[in-house]
């Protein structure tokens, strides 16, 4: 009913988290994946390119650093 006292408090969660003063907040949920994963595989053929992945995790503002990812 209140998005930005919602969202203030969801932000409060993820820098606690960070601190490691409380546990990270899930922010996305099954759907959320389906919905971003639909939205990259244009195609349907039910896979994406390694480069899709990381610009995907790099977008949501996640770390690709330590990612290892092959090819296929």
């Amino acid at each position: 009913e209140k998005p930005r006292e919602f969202l203030i408090q969801a932000l409060e969660r993820v820098k606690a988290g960070r601190r490691a003063e409380g546990e990270y907040p899930d922010l996305m949920d099954e759907a959320n994946v389906e919905a971003m994963f639909g939205l990259l595989d244009v195609l349907g053929q039910g896979h994406i390119t390694p480069v899709q992945y990381r610009e995907a995790l790099k977008t949501l503002g996640l770390s690709t650093e330590d990612l290892e990812v092959g090819d296929d």
